[in-house]
């Protein structure tokens, strides 16, 4: 408070007041200055080695390359700040282990205190982060986590960015037993899958849908697998002898790629044969199983293959050009996982142009908004209540020759999506 003093003239009075008050500004912006951060740290793990090395990898490299593209153009724009920030991404090597995950999302939260957490690729490495993030109140950017227990009405710390929930996966491959398959002659099922939060949840629910459709479909043999397993030889025995009309398998690419390279050592030609990653990660099967393993194979047609319109981020033949240039000599195979992290940095980088702080639920207000408005080459991105992924569907497609010695993706279900019909038996 100014006091009057009667020796002191008014011009000296108010220039004492302007000087407080240029002062207290001062301190105000240096204050505001030193709350703006310097980086937004967003913190993951990668698997280098282990199971699920095949498809972290290549997760982690796009969202790292997102990252890249952002900081070589002044950073990603941070509403809360009104600037652009560069950057930072932390990231540890779990090395496919889960007790390892759990201490490595631990430490980016409590002692790298990053800004924005993002989850390991798949279910597995996943899991250990969605209890992790909700008891540190810490909102979790669940890049291909597909779990359905990962999403319930009394956690708010997650949202599942770049793939759809495990409960609808396999919903286009049920529908097309359920309609097509009686003319086909489609009457007998066979189920096998990996017990794993991820296939055993897209079992459960393919054998759902089956059953709740009334359609006369016989499952004639239904059967758990432990993750590991790498000989299916006498699994493959059991399943022809049900004499089935279709196979259904949900396993990881590893177990993807000895259930066919089995099939081949066996000898036994299914009619209809389903997997997961010939599909979601094409080119890494092709190395490992053979052209000719997957003919006729069919799958999920991932956006890795099949051009979404886009209001956001690149369009899938400039991103691929991008992806080839950065990772030119040919080790990471190109795939869903491979534009599942660049989906994942556009979440972010929009999500922070319309976030008023980074408090954590204003990040998840911020995603929110986001549902059914972006467009990524995933496809339309759009969560349910719970933060589950529902738009970004896969449909149904089969693996055939090109003519040219290489193979295609023939979308088959839906049919307004399709473009093509189904080789059905199995030549």
């Amino acid at each position: 408070m100014v006091r009057w003093n009667h020796e002191k003239s008014w011009e000296e009075v108010m220039l004492r007041v302007v000087v407080a008050a240029l002062a207290g500004l001062t301190l105000t912006a240096q204050a505001y200055a030193a709350d703006v951060p310097t980086e937004i740290k967003i913190g993951t793990l990668y698997a280098s080695s282990g199971r699920f090395a095949s498809i972290s990898m290549p997760v982690y490299s796009s969202l790292k390359l997102w990252a890249d593209l952002k900081n070589a153009d002044g950073g990603v724009y941070v509403k809360a700040f009104d600037k652009k920030l560069p950057v930072k991404v932390v990231a540890y090597d779990d090395q496919s282990n889960t007790a390892t995950a759990a201490t490595l999302y631990n430490q980016l939260i409590t002692q790298d205190k990053v800004d924005l957490l993002v989850a390991d690729s798949g279910s597995v490495l996943t899991a250990p982060a969605v209890t992790i993030a909700r008891d540190h109140k810490m909102f979790l950017f669940d890049q291909t986590g597909t779990g359905a227990s990962f999403f319930s009405k009394d956690n708010p710390y997650i949202a599942l960015m770049a793939d759809p929930v495990s409960t609808i996966w396999p919903k286009p491959a049920a529908d097309f037993v359920i309609h097509d398959g009686p003319a086909l002659g489609i009457k007998k099922i066979a189920i096998l899958y990996s017990t794993n939060e991820f296939t055993g949840t897209q079992a459960n629910a393919f054998r759902k849908f089956i059953k709740d459709s009334g359609v006369p479909v016989e499952i004639v043999y239904d059967q758990g697998v432990p993750t590991e397993t790498t000989n299916y030889t006498v699994i493959i025995n059991n399943i022809n002898n049900t004499h089935p009309d279709a196979v259904f398998t949900f396993g990881y690419a590893p177990n993807d790629i000895a259930f066919l390279r089995n099939v081949a050592d066996v000898g036994v030609k299914f009619k209809m044969l389903f997997v997961i990653y010939a599909g979601l990660e094409k080119e890494l099967l092709e190395k490992n199983v053979g052209d000719k393993g997957l003919e006729h194979v069919f799958t999920y047609v991932p956006p890795s293959d099949m051009e979404y319109p886009v209001n956001f981020g690149m369009n899938l033949p400039t991103y691929k050009a991008a992806w080839d240039k950065k990772y030119s000599d040919g080790k990471l195979e190109f795939g869903l996982n491979a534009v599942a992290g660049y989906t994942t940095g556009l979440v972010i980088e929009k999500a922070l142009s319309v976030a008023t702080s980074l408090d954590q639920m204003e990040l998840r207000r911020a995603v929110f908004s986001l549902s059914g408005n972006l467009k990524t080459l995933c496809g339309p991105f759009a969560l349910d209540e719970t933060g589950g992924q529902i738009g970004e569907l896969t449909p149904l497609g089969q693996l055939e020759p090109d003519g040219h010695g290489h193979l295609k993706f023939v979308s088959i279900y839906p049919h307004e999506t399709a473009t093509g019909k189904p080789v059905y038996p199995r030549p």
